[in-house]
């Protein structure tokens, strides 16, 4: 059972993060071509304007993790509503999992 909800959160997390990736000023190759001018997420190292700093796909996956375990934005904020709402359902897919290991588990416990 344990198993089976890890498989399947971290799914969420690598689906998640591959999306914010695609998402993010039109995908990597976009974002390499023409830099980040108007970004859907802004990182920590976009304040400091870090001369060539771009993120990586480990970057939005980090991103993803940390909003499929907080259930909310740590560091990288979304600034379009498109990554708000990409966001929120992955926060929501990750509580609905979370829930159902641990109301599961209740009721193999019980019996």
């Amino acid at each position: 059972l344990l198993a089976h909800g890890m498989v399947v959160w971290l799914t969420n997390i690598i689906t998640f993060g591959l999306l914010f990736w695609q998402l993010d000023e039109g995908g990597p190759r976009v974002r390499a071509e023409r830099g980040r001018a108007d970004p859907d997420f802004e990182f920590p190292q976009d304040a400091r304007r870090r001369g060539g700093w771009s993120p990586r796909l480990s970057d939005y996956l980090y991103v993803s993790l940390t909003n499929a375990i907080a259930v909310s934005p740590t560091d990288t904020m979304p600034l379009t509503r498109r990554a708000k709402g990409l966001m929120a359902v992955e926060s929501l897919v990750s509580y609905s999992v979370v829930i159902l290991v641990v109301a599961r588990a209740v009721n193999v416990l019980g019996t």
